[in-house]
């Protein structure tokens, strides 16, 4: 999920939260910026020909130059008209919604495709997801903070990770993140000492937050009603994000966390607890074996909280990066781990529950 998903838009041109000194677009803002950036024109070498009357007003305190003519047989300029004021704008998503959508739309089908035919295909297009989210990740870092997580052994590990989870279960997964974490401080030896603390941190950080949290999603797909397992979670997260997307757009006035991520609203809060809680009734009684309603209830709940304090993490990331997306991949939806925010943390979350409920069958 992104910022702008869960209440009304900030106004055109700004971005930030007021802590990270963003300035709104303005009539102001955007004339100092044209002043600044206007090519000098060629005049001749005339004495004060080539400066205009705010700078000779700035300079010199004579109210009589400003608005005057540069030369004695100039004619005055006429005084501009007072500009109309524009008209309210409307609110808008802040993203291309056209793009967004065909986007989902094809993501979605090859999801689903790749899930109900061959299912190692879809563990396929979870590796493909993990390498380019941790390829994200680590170029972000190097980029903002210098931090240089190497990317080679993660990607190597991360693949190794969810196919272990698939194949072994938990314990090939942990068993797989163990390996990689220790892969990483090995590769980071050979090169200079300097920053090697953060640079490993960061790499035993990034296996465990996108590839291990990713192994639950193969997990889910074990279980005799594999498919239709992994589907409930893809289907509650995108409703939970869709209940807040709705909700905060239309009523959202109280901010959630103002300070992490300035577009989500406690009503967008709400919107995604109620559509995710009726999404789960909905998907227990009907899609995941020996399954009830009531399930579904306490499934969505808990996916309606997982999926936003995952979106709200990775918004804290970003913001301490100082960028808005992760990457630029998808067009209207940012980078893969822009779409992997909300996904990531529910995985464990469903599969446990799932667990719990109907067993790991």
């Amino acid at each position: 999920m992104n910022d702008s998903s869960w209440g009304a838009p900030q106004g055109a041109g700004y971005w930030g939260t007021p802590e990270m000194g963003a300035a709104p677009a303005g009539p102001a803002y955007d004339v100092h910026d044209a002043q600044q950036t206007r090519p000098m024109p060629n005049v001749p070498d005339v004495p004060d020909a080539g400066r205009d009357a705010d700078d000779r007003d700035d300079r010199d305190g004579d109210a009589a130059h400003v608005g005057g003519p540069l030369f004695r047989d100039e004619k005055p300029q006429e005084p501009m008209s007072t500009p109309m004021p524009s008209p309210p704008q409307k609110k808008r998503a802040g993203r291309d919604l056209r793009a967004a959508i065909g986007v989902g739309v094809g993501l979605g089908a090859v999801i689903v495709a790749s899930l109900f035919i061959v299912q190692a295909v879809f563990v396929g297009v979870i590796v493909v997801a993990v390498v380019v989210g941790l390829w994200e990740l680590t170029s972000r870092l190097e980029e903002r903070k210098g931090i240089k997580a190497p990317l080679v052994p993660l990607a190597v590990g991360g693949a190794a990770m969810v196919v272990a989870g698939y194949a072994r279960g938990a314990e090939g997964a942990w068993v797989a993140m163990a390996l990689t974490a220790l892969a990483v401080l090995v590769w980071r030896m050979t090169q200079p000492p300097e920053g090697y603390l953060k640079d490993v941190t960061a790499g035993v950080f990034a296996a465990f937050y996108v590839p291990f949290l990713a192994t639950f999603v193969a997990m889910l797909l074990t279980a005799d009603d594999g498919p239709q397992r992994v589907l409930t979670f893809l289907l509650l997260t995108v409703i939970s994000d869709t209940g807040a997307y709705a909700v905060g757009w239309r009523f959202g006035k109280n901010k959630l966390a103002p300070r992490i991520s300035p577009g989500k609203t406690r009503e967008g809060l709400l919107g995604a607890v109620a559509f995710a809680m009726a999404g789960g009734a909905l998907c227990m009684q009907f899609l995941i074996d020996g399954g009830s309603w009531w399930q579904g209830l306490l499934l969505g709940l808990a996916v309606a909280v997982s999926a936003t304090l995952g979106d709200l993490g990775e918004s804290m990331i970003k913001r301490d990066l100082g960028i808005k997306d992760m990457g630029t991949l998808l067009p209207g939806h940012g980078g893969i781990m822009d779409r992997l925010d909300s996904l990531l943390p529910t995985a464990p979350v469903v599969w446990l529950l799932l667990v719990l409920f109907v067993g790991s069958g």
